[in-house]
């Protein structure tokens, strides 16, 4: 059985992955805590980071809170 996607990830996933990435480490903040914060586990947020797995609004939502910015900031870059 192969473990292969089905689709391609969309660009826009891997953006906002790399986003929360960058402002986790701007902010000096431990990946384990946004994931406590945002009620996740920490392998979850890890794969949503890189792109691995989609993320529902919900979960981005509750991302945004535990990095304290505005939601939009984690789709900076994502437009055309």
């Amino acid at each position: 059985m192969s473990s292969e996607r089905k689709s391609e990830v969309p660009i826009e996933i891997i953006i906002v992955g790399k986003n929360i990435k960058e402002i986790i480490a701007k902010k000096q903040m431990k990946v384990r805590i946004v994931a406590h914060d945002s009620d996740l586990d920490i392998e979850s947020l890890r794969r949503y980071m890189t792109g691995k797995n989609i993320m529902g609004i919900d979960k981005i939502i509750k991302i945004a809170k535990a990095l304290e910015v505005d939601i939009s900031e984690l789709f900076i870059g994502t437009s055309n």
